[in-house]
């Protein structure tokens, strides 16, 4: 175990606290300090993710990102893979005042999977799926989604499912995909489903609209893509901003959706009787 004066570091961020915009933070290490809740088995792990729960949705100022940081890197060194997983998020989602730095997240994540992070080998599916500051490749891509599937984390599973609708390394297949997704939304628990919901919906909103894998119903796609919209709107909220082409794909469905139920309905005037 590493030593770390977390009363002492938690003193000198207090200090250059005052007079900035981020009373939750201020409070919470303020307590801290005051009931000397640290115990020596106590990981900053947990910690880190209290601070980064206050004062949503604002940016931190570069004290705060630091102590951040530094609180996840004692963790990932006292043996927490998943602190350092943590740091890469940051940095891959641009979050609370972090720059959007893809090398910074990727050599993150690698050093957290190396060390047995599953959260961290879906990520890394996630950069050689979309080629974050590396080529594209889709085996690796697929490879790291399956560990992740297989752990049960539901964005890998969709993710295996786009790599079926679209072909990419394995043959593509519709039904499958749509099977999937489907899948995601069966295993959804009230857990998953904030980060989860409106990806998932989303797809399926598509799949309905155009008899990807499944008969067309615009009724349902109607369905599915207003319970995506409120899923991703709940995510971005959050500090998720890379789903704001998602939350506009699930506007401009529901309109399609509208459109083609208009044109089944009833070729007549409604009347009614006084």
């Amino acid at each position: 175990m590493k030593e770390y004066d977390i009363i002492g570091r938690m003193q000198e961020v207090l200090s250059k606290l005052r007079g900035k915009r981020n009373t939750e933070v201020y409070e919470y290490l303020d307590d801290f300090i005051s009931d000397n809740l640290f115990m020596p088995d106590d990981d900053p792990y947990d910690i880190a993710n209290e601070i980064l729960e206050c004062d949503e949705p604002k940016p931190f100022p570069k004290v705060i990102r630091d102590f951040i940081e530094e609180l996840y890197t004692v963790s990932f060194e006292n043996g927490n893979p998943d602190a350092m997983n943590a740091i890469g998020a940051l940095y891959y989602e641009g979050a609370r005042g972090f720059d959007q730095d893809f090398t910074k997240a990727v050599n993150c994540y690698r050093i957290a999977a190396e060390n047995g992070s599953r959260q961290a080998q879906e990520n890394l599916g996630y950069c050689y799926y979309y080629g974050r500051n590396m080529p594209v490749d889709y085996e690796k891509a697929f490879h790291y989604f399956a560990l992740g599937a297989f752990d049960g984390h539901l964005i890998s599973l969709y993710k295996i499912g786009d790599m079926y609708k679209n072909g990419y390394y394995v043959e593509k297949n519709l039904k499958e995909a749509f099977l999937i997704y489907s899948r995601c939304l069966d295993t959804m628990t009230d857990e998953t489903a904030p980060y989860a919901a409106g990806p998932v919906f989303l797809r399926l909103g598509n799949a309905h609209l155009n008899g990807e894998g499944t008969e067309k119903d615009p009724k349902r796609a109607l369905f599915c893509f207003q319970k995506a919209e409120l899923f991703l709107y709940d995510m971005i909220q959050n500090g998720s901003y890379m789903y704001k082409k998602s939350l506009e794909a699930a506007v401009e469905g529901q309109q399609k959706a509208r459109e083609k139920l208009g044109k089944e309905l009833p070729g007549r005037e409604w009347t009614f009787d006084d």
